[in-house]
């Protein structure tokens, strides 16, 4: 599957997107973010804190639960903020 990281995430990470093959564990959005951790420290730190990293599976805003079996993309991105008030 695709992983593309957005904003600060993919600064850290340092790559916008990669290919990745996921162990057969890695079943739903909370396996993922507890999986990439263990990639490098680059991971370890864009992703220290899971509950605000925002997840999108195939263009979809999805929460820890989601299945990602079969999953063609998943964006992973902070917090969206700003705007005018």
């Amino acid at each position: 599957m695709k992983l593309v990281y957005f904003s600060w995430v993919k600064d850290r990470i340092g790559l916008s997107e990669e290919d990745v093959d996921v162990p057969a564990t890695v079943k739903t959005v909370a396996d993922l973010l507890a999986w990439l951790p263990g990639r490098g420290a680059n991971f370890a730190d864009a992703l220290s804190d899971p509950t605000i990293i925002r997840v999108a599976v195939d263009q979809e805003y999805a929460q820890a639960d989601r299945e990602i079996t079969g999953a063609i993309e998943i964006a992973l991105f902070p917090p969206v903020t700003g705007g005018k008030s």
